[in-house]
């Protein structure tokens, strides 16, 4: 799991979360929990799921549980990590 302290950059959330699963069930396994756990403290703005990649939007945090495969295939921690260290054009 990494997280993203994006708060003094030009993005739309403070941070991004990216966490992998072990496999598709788990995905949506580890989304349920997260529910259960965050719902009395978080609202949930917008949940965008699929079995291999999902998108939870918590306002000013945006969690991101990917399986690997996904988490290679979309390389996000390199946009992000470019974004939070003040190179935004390095992977544009």
């Amino acid at each position: 799991m990494e997280v993203f302290d994006l708060s003094t950059k030009n993005y739309f959330v403070d941070y991004t979360i990216i966490a992998s699963s072990l496999g598709s069930r788990h995905t949506i396994a580890l989304l349920d929990h997260l529910k259960r756990g965050l719902k009395p403290e978080e609202n949930f703005n917008n949940v965008d799921e699929s079995g291999d990649w999902i998108v939870i939007d918590l306002g000013d945090v945006l969690i991101h549980i990917m399986t690997p495969e996904y988490r290679v295939k979309y390389d996000m921690e390199k946009f992000l990590s470019s974004l939070a260290d003040g190179r935004e054009g390095d992977v544009l």
